[in-house]
Formats: structure tokens, C-alpha cells, sequence
């Protein structure tokens, strides 16, 4: 080892470290600038989806894009706490999905608030006690959250981000092996999804649905004859082992979360989305009808769910989520006509599509 080789690039290290303190000091400086001279929601979705985009494009290595994109977050997010410090909710409890999908799209500075339901999540931030509320929408393998949707036509919320968060699942538990394990408890959603290497492993063991991940860890770290299905998180917070890592059945399990608040993203990005719910009479061609403006005007369409409607039997609604801000013109002409042939239309926001 060549120990002034090693001494001379540590002093390097220090001296980098100390420049790159200062620049963020003068970052911190020009955040709170920004604040002072902003009217009104100083959090701009558009401006962070921007930033982070262009940084992860400029990244000339060594560091991988997810690390560059990550430590950047944290920047953005402790400057906006000097700018506007935020509340942001999620369904709780502590350890859940949910929170690793709200510290994924604004870093660590907000006050994170963990709810028992989705149903308070949005009740919390109609009533303006909390900032933004991030609820999962849908799941790559389960499909929609059927509350989720229901909630988003019944509120007068707007969506103003989107999360996709990979979903890994453990088995944890105080038991010292996967013999010692008498029960399982988890979310009815990851039973599911963690269904072949259950079967597998654990044939004969009876499983408990419970209402979240992290309340089954909760729950497991009450029972040492007892294991959960959770996130990493859970196992930390609440002093578990994990006995199996990554046990969900398809590689590529992801959640979808959506962020709400009282606004959208005011502007375009350069990569957006806007999803609205609408409905149509229930007659030969509706369907096409309604839809043959996205086609006119060049408008991709990345989503189409149905839903029961609350007004009556065998009614449906239709969620729609479309390439495109509301401001861009092939959208904004694409929404006039389809408002026209809609019975009902509630446009749901425009807001970035998620960056990683």
C-alpha cells in the first residue's frame, strides 16, 4: 500500500467535501430566496421532475443514475423544508409501503404522518391538516385499489405525482427458522402475491390477513411462533430477522402511488400524465364514441379501468389515464371534445410521470 499516495487522497476527499458543503450552503441560501419571492404552493412537481431529470442526464459516472437520482432528492428535499416545511401522510402504519413510497418522491425533511386508512388519508388533506397524501392505486400483479379510485371521484383532490415503487417482500420473524413458524401474518395483497412461495415453504401453516405489512410485523414481533410478510423497513423498525428475502412470485412486482393535494402540477414537464373519470350511456358505440377524440388528435391512452358507479346497478365509470398535460394542446383539445360526449367528466389532474 502506498500510504502518501493514500494521505494525499484523503486530503482530497476532505477538501471536496468541504466545497461541496459550501455549494450547498449557497443552495440553501437560494431555496429560501425562492420562498420568500413565491406566492402561493411553493412545491412545484413540474420544476422537481425537471431537475431531476436533468441531473440524471448530465450524470457522467462513476455513480449509478438511482444513486445520483437519490442523493439529489435528499438536497431538493431538505431545501424545500428551509422554503415550506410539509406534512405528508400516507396509510400507516410506520414501516409500510406506503411510507417507502412517500420518502422515494420527497425525500427525508417532510413530517410524515401514518393514517389508518386510505379513506382518512384523503379526509386529512381535503381538510388542508395535512400537505400532500400519497395512496397506492394500483399493483402490477393484484391489479387496482379499488378504494383508492372510489375516493378519487368522490373528492374534490387533484393529483399532482406519481410514485413506482419495486415491491420486495420478506418473510421476518423473532422465530430462530422457517420450522419454528407457526403463522403468518400480512396484507391480504402480499399473501397473494407471495402465493407459489408460500405453497412451497410453508404448506401447512395457516396465514392471517391483517390490515398493512407493517402491522404484521407489528404483530410478529409480539409472537415468536409467529413470522410476517413485509417490507425491509418493517423488519428494522420493529427488531425482526429476516428468514427469506424477496419471496414475491413475480420479479417485477411494482406498486403504483399516486400523490394528491389540493392542485396538479400547474404546468407541463416534458413528461406528464393527466387521468380523469368519466362515463357514457350505456348503448351500441358509446364506448368508441367517447374515445374517438384521443385518436383525432394523436393522444396516447396508458390506462382504461372500469368501475362500478355508486348511482346505480350495473352502471360504470371509467378511469383514463392519458400521455400529456392538460395544457398541452393535443390534450387540451382532446379533453373539450371528449367533455362533449361524456355524461360526466372529472378530470383528475396532470402531474409528472414518475422519474424512477
Amino acid at each position: 500500500m502506498d500510504e502518501s499516495e493514500l494521505l494525499a487522497l484523503r486530503r482530497r476527499i476532505d477538501a471536496i467535501d468541504e466545497e461541496i458543503l459550501k455549494l450547498l450552503a449557497e443552495r440553501g441560501r437560494c431555496a429560501r430566496r425562492v420562498g420568500e419571492l413565491k406566492q402561493g404552493a411553493i412545491y412545484r412537481p413540474e420544476r422537481e421532475a425537471q431537475v431531476l431529470r436533468r441531473i440524471a442526464s448530465l450524470n457522467p459516472g462513476p455513480l449509478p443514475e438511482s444513486a445520483v437520482r437519490t442523493i439529489f432528492r435528499e438536497i431538493m428535499s431538505a431545501c424545500l423544508a428551509l422554503e415550506q416545511p410539509l406534512k405528508v401522510a400516507y396509510l400507516g402504519p410506520a414501516g409500510t409501503f406506503s411510507e417507502a413510497a412517500a420518502r422515494k418522491h420527497f425525500g427525508s425533511a417532510p413530517q410524515f404522518v401514518p393514517l389508518a386508512s386510505i379513506d382518512e388519508v384523503f379526509r386529512e388533506t381535503e381538510a388542508g391538516n395535512i400537505d400532500y397524501g400519497v395512496v397506492p392505486i394500483e399493483n402490477s400483479v393484484e391489479g387496482m385499489v379499488g378504494v383508492t379510485h372510489d375516493l378519487l371521484l368522490l373528492h374534490p383532490l387533484q393529483i399532482c405525482g406519481e410514485v413506482m415503487l419495486r415491491i420486495h417482500q420478506h418473510l421476518m420473524s423473532l422465530a430462530p427458522s422457517l420450522a419454528a413458524v407457526k403463522r403468518v401474518y400480512s396484507h391480504a395483497q402480499s399473501l397473494a402475491q407471495c402465493h407459489e412461495w408460500l405453497a412451497r415453504h410453508l404448506p401447512d401453516v395457516p396465514y392471517v390477513p391483517v390490515a398493512s405489512n407493517a402491522e404484521a410485523a407489528r404483530l410478529a414481533a409480539q409472537d415468536p411462533d409467529a413470522a410476517a410478510i413485509a417490507g425491509e423497513a418493517a423488519a428494522e423498525r420493529y427488531g425482526l430477522t429476516v428468514l427469506a428475502a424477496n419471496i414475491e412470485d413475480d420479479p417485477n412486482n411494482t406498486t403504483r402511488f399516486l400523490v394528491i393535494a389540493k392542485h396538479d402540477a400547474a404546468g407541463p414537464s416534458g413528461r406528464d400524465k393527466t387521468s380523469l373519470v368519466c362515463s357514457t350511456p350505456n348503448k351500441p358505440g358509446a364506448m368508441h364514441r367517447l374515445l374517438e377524440p384521443l385518436a383525432q388528435y394523436g393522444v396516447s391512452m396508458t390506462k382504461l379501468q372500469s368501475r362500478p358507479a355508486k348511482s346505480g346497478l350495473w352502471e360504470y365509470v371509467f378511469y383514463i389515464d392519458l400521455e400529456g398535460h392538460r395544457l398541452d394542446d393535443p390534450v387540451r383539445q382532446a379533453l373539450a371534445a371528449l367533455e362533449e360526449r361524456a355524461t360526466f367528466l372529472k378530470l383528475l389532474g396532470s402531474y409528472p410521470a414518475a422519474a424512477w
